[in-house]
C-alpha cells in the first residue's frame, strides 16, 4: 500500500497522533518502521482493553513493519502511576517475569511472532550506575513532572506522591531511546509518558518518536473503561464459552466501538445488531481459542438462549411476584430458584448494568425501574440462570 493509504488505517480508531505529518513523512522512508508498545505485566492476564493497542500493532506488521514489545521487567516493579490516585504496590522482579509470560503467550495471539522483537528493560536500566541514574534525572525538570495532571491532583487534595513514581515516564521515555523507536503506542492515560520520550529523543539526536494514543475500551457495563476492577472485563484466557456470554450481554451502542478498536473494522449502518454482536462474539472467542472453538460457543449460546428454547427449556418455575422492583425481582430469583444470595451491589454491577438480566428476551438494565411478570413469563439472570414465572 501506499504511505497515504497505510496512513489512513493506522490513524483508523487512534485517539491522538502526534502528528501524522511526521508519521506519512516516516512511512515515505521506505524502511520498515520501529513500532514500540511498553507492557508492564502487574498481574498475570490481559483482558480485552489491553488488546486495543495490539490489534493497531497488527496493522503495522501487516504493512511490514517491525513491533517492539518492551517487557517492563524493571518499570513494572516501580508501578506505572498513569491514571492512579495512590501508589501502586511493588511487585517482585520474580512475580514479574512469571506475568511476563502469560503476557507474551497470549499478546501472540494477536501478534506475529516471528515479526516481533521482545526486550525487557531491565536490561539497561540495571546496568546503570547511580551517576547514571542522576544524569537521567538531569534532563528533566520537576515542574515538567508536576505538569501531569494525576500527580498534581494527589498533591492538590493532599495526597503523598512518592519519587519513584515520578521516575516512571523518564525511564519509559528511556526505553524509546534505547530501543529507537519510531513511534510508540500507549492508551490516552499515556500521553505524557510519551512525549518524554519524544523530548529525551531529541537530546540524544535521534528522530523523534510518532505518537499514538488509543481510546480506553469501555467496559460491559458500557460507561467505565474496562477494567478487572470493575469486574466488566472479557479475559484473553476467558473459557471460549464465558467470552461468548460476556461479549453478547454488551450494548448495540459499543458495538461499532468494538469492531473498531478490535478488528479494526467498520460495522455497517445497515447491520442487523443481534447478529453483528454474534458474529463480534464468535470472531473474537476464535481470535482467542480457535474457529472450533468459536463456531461451537456460538452453536452452544444459540441451544441455551435463543427464545424459543428458553420457553422449550425445563427452568425453575415462580410464581408471578406482582409489581416489584427489577433489584428485587432479581435478588428474590437468584435466592428463591438456586439459592443464591446476592448483594444487591453485585446484581447492580454484575447482572442488572450488563444488561444480563431479561424478561421474555427484554434487557432489564434499571435496577430501579418497576416491573410485573405475567405467568409464563422467563426472567433470565444470567448465562446460566433463567427461571419461568406462573
Amino acid at each position: 500500500m501506499t504511505p497515504e493509504a497505510q496512513l489512513q488505517t493506522l490513524v483508523a480508531g487512534t485517539a491522538k497522533v502526534l502528528s501524522e505529518k511526521e508519521l506519512l513523512e516516516r512511512l515515505k522512508l521506505g524502511r520498515p518502521l520501529r513500532v514500540k508498545l511498553g507492557l508492564d505485566p502487574t498481574s498475570p492476564d490481559i483482558h480485552l482493553g489491553h488488546t486495543v493497542a495490539m490489534e493497531k500493532l497488527r496493522q503495522f506488521q501487516e504493512f511490514g513493519h517491525q513491533v517492539v514489545l518492551i517487557i517492563g521487567d524493571f518499570t513494572a516493579t516501580i508501578g506505572d502511576p498513569s491514571g492512579r490516585s495512590a501508589t501502586r504496590p511493588p511487585l517482585s522482579r520474580e512475580e514479574v517475569l512469571a506475568n511476563a509470560k502469560t503476557y507474551t503467550d497470549q499478546a501472540f495471539k494477536i501478534l506475529d511472532k516471528d515479526r516481533t522483537e521482545v526486550v525487557y528493560n531491565g536490561e539497561w536500566f540495571r546496568k546503570m550506575t547511580f551517576e547514571d541514574v542522576l544524569r537521567l534525572n538531569a534532563r528533566v525538570t520537576m515542574q515538567q513532572m508536576l505538569q501531569r495532571e494525576d500527580f498534581r491532583n494527589r498533591i492538590d487534595k493532599g495526597q503523598e506522591v512518592r519519587l519513584h513514581e515520578i521516575q516512571y515516564p523518564i525511564v519509559q521515555g528511556w526505553d524509546s531511546v534505547e530501543v529507537r523507536a519510531d513511534v510508540e503506542l500507549g492508551g490516552t492515560d499515556q500521553l505524557f509518558n510519551l512525549l518524554v520520550g519524544r523530548d529525551l529523543q531529541k537530546e540524544e539526536g535521534q528522530p523523534q518518536q510518532i505518537v499514538m494514543t488509543m481510546p480506553l475500551l469501555e467496559g460491559l457495563d458500557g460507561v467505565r473503561k474496562m477494567s478487572k476492577s470493575y469486574d466488566n472485563y472479557v479475559g484473553v484466557s476467558d473459557e471460549p464459552q464465558d467470552m461468548f456470554g460476556k461479549l453478547m450481554s454488551i450494548s448495540d451502542e459499543l458495538m461499532a466501538r468494538y469492531y473498531l478498536l478490535l478488528f479494526g473494522e467498520t460495522l455497517p449502518a445497515d447491520a442487523r445488531p443481534m447478529e453483528a454482536k454474534k458474529s463480534l462474539a464468535e470472531k473474537l472467542t476464535a481470535r482467542y481459542h480457535g474457529d472450533e472453538a468459536g463456531k461451537e460457543a456460538r452453536a452452544d449460546w444459540d441451544t441455551r438462549f435463543s427464545k424459543k428454547n428458553l420457553v422449550d427449556a425445563d427452568l425453575p418455575e415462580l410464581p408471578c411476584p406482582g409489581e416489584t422492583t427489577v433489584l428485587a425481582l432479581a435478588s428474590s430469583a437468584f435466592e428463591t430458584a438456586f439459592e443464591l444470595k446476592k448483594s444487591n451491589g453485585e446484581l447492580r454491577k454484575q447482572f442488572i448494568l450488563p444488561g444480563a438480566v431479561q424478561l421474555n428476551g427484554d434487557k432489564l438494565t434499571d435496577p430501579t425501574a418497576m416491573v410485573a411478570p405475567q405467568s409464563g413469563d422467563i426472567l433470565k439472570l444470567s448465562k446460566k440462570h433463567a427461571v419461568r414465572f406462573i
